[in-house]
C-alpha cells in the first residue's frame, strides 16, 4: 500500500512539472520514428558487415564492444519494449484518443537530458541486471537489435493513435516511477542513440 502511494506521489508530481512550450504530437513522434530510421540505416551499413571478431574486440580493457554495446540495448529493450505493447493496447481498447500537444513530466525529462550528454562527455555505469552478458559474443546480437529497432518504430506509430499523455510506462530501474509514454519513448530513443555513437567511435577509433 505503501509503495501504491509514494508511486502516485510520483506521477502527480511529474504532472505538476512539465514543459513550458507545448509540442505538436505528431512533430513529437515524426522525430523519433526519424531517429530510429538513422539508427536502422548505421546498424544496416556498419554493424551487420561486422565478423565475429570486429563485433568482439574492445577499444580497451574494461571498455565495451560494438556488440556489447547492442547487447546491453537488446536487454534494456527486453524490458521496455513488452510493457509499452500493452500499454498502448489497454489504451486504445479503452477508447483512448490522441492528444494534439505531447506533455512531459519533470522526472522523464531530467533522465532524457542527462541520456543527452554523450558518454565520451560523461560515463554512466549501468547496473548489472543491465550489464552485457559476456566479452564474446554471436553476430545474432546484431539481429535482435534490429528485430527491436522494427518493433519500436512500431511502437511509435502505434502511439499516434491513443493519448500518449496519458498511458504511464512503469521505469524498469525505479519501478516507482512512473514515466508518460512520451517521455519512455524518447528515453529509450536517446538511450540507443547514445550507444549506438558509442559503438561507432568503437569501430572509428580502428580507423
Amino acid at each position: 500500500a505503501r509503495a501504491r502511494i509514494i508511486t502516485a506521489d510520483f506521477a502527480s508530481f511529474s504532472d505538476c512539472l512539465m514543459s513550458a512550450s507545448p509540442r505538436r504530437t505528431t512533430d513529437f513522434l515524426d522525430t523519433l520514428s526519424a531517429d530510429l530510421r538513422q539508427v536502422q540505416e548505421i546498424t544496416h551499413r556498419r554493424f551487420r558487415p561486422l565478423t565475429d571478431e570486429q563485433l568482439n574486440r574492445g577499444p580497451g580493457p574494461g571498455k565495451w564492444s560494438v556488440g556489447q554495446c547492442l547487447e546491453h540495448l537488446n536487454i534494456v529493450g527486453g524490458l521496455y519494449l513488452p510493457v509499452m505493447s500493452r500499454k498502448i493496447k489497454a489504451a486504445r481498447d479503452k477508447g483512448s484518443r490522441p492528444a494534439e500537444t505531447v506533455k512531459h513530466g519533470y522526472f522523464g525529462q531530467k533522465m532524457t537530458e542527462a541520456m543527452r550528454v554523450p558518454s565520451s562527455q560523461k560515463a554512466m555505469k549501468s547496473p548489472q541486471q543491465y550489464a552485457p552478458s559476456g566479452s564474446r559474443l554471436p553476430r545474432t546480437v546484431v539481429e535482435v537489435f534490429s528485430r527491436q529497432l522494427d518493433e519500436l518504430s512500431s511502437l511509435v506509430e502505434q502511439a499516434r493513435e491513443v493519448n500518449a499523455n496519458a498511458v504511464r510506462i512503469p521505469n524498469p530501474i525505479i519501478p516507482l516511477l512512473l514515466p508518460r509514454l512520451t517521455d519512455a519513448l524518447e528515453l529509450v530513443v536517446e538511450h540507443i542513440k547514445r550507444h549506438i555513437a558509442q559503438a561507432e567511435r568503437v569501430l572509428d577509433s580502428r580507423s
